[in-house]
């Protein structure tokens, strides 16, 4: 049962964060991240809140640091919205698994053949006669039903 309400309270405070991140903080360093997450603890001290923000690394630093000047501005309009008797505190973490699948798609990119090409390799592979199964059902004739090879 804690696990339902901890999850709707996980994503209440991710849809308010928001709001009161594009309408009430001022802060320049901020810009405009995206709440990807909130993973509040059970004992509700302290909300992981995890940011996307675009731009260099100059850039997501300089955000980090406006949002945790702004914590406790964050932090009291939860308060006035949020109907618990305490707001966590809040840490803001960089996310990063956009980075990380972006970077697999690019291996992937690199590894595996462009679709269009790969069904032109299985057809001639089957037309050199490199051991693929034929719909002649002549093709097999030398084998026997009831022999199996090695």
């Amino acid at each position: 049962m804690a696990g339902k309400r901890l999850a709707r309270l996980n994503e209440q405070m991710k849809r308010e964060i928001s709001g009161i991140l594009h309408a009430k903080v001022r802060d320049p360093r901020i810009g405009s991240p995206r709440i990807t997450a909130v993973e509040v603890t059970q004992d509700l001290w302290v909300a992981k809140v995890f940011i996307y923000s675009s731009g260099d690394a100059e850039d997501r630093t300089r955000t980090l640091e406006g949002l945790e000047a702004a914590a406790p501005f964050i932090r009291k309009a939860l308060g006035d919205v949020l109907r618990i008797r305490r707001i966590p505190e809040l840490r803001f973490v960089e996310d990063r698994t956009l980075d990380h699948a972006m970077r697999i798609e690019r291996i992937l990119q690199e590894v595996l053949p462009p679709e269009g090409q790969d069904e032109g390799d299985v057809e001639e592979g089957a037309a050199a006669g490199d051991g693929t199964v034929s719909d002649d059902p002549d093709a097999d004739a030398g084998t026997d039903a009831g022999e199996r090879g090695p």
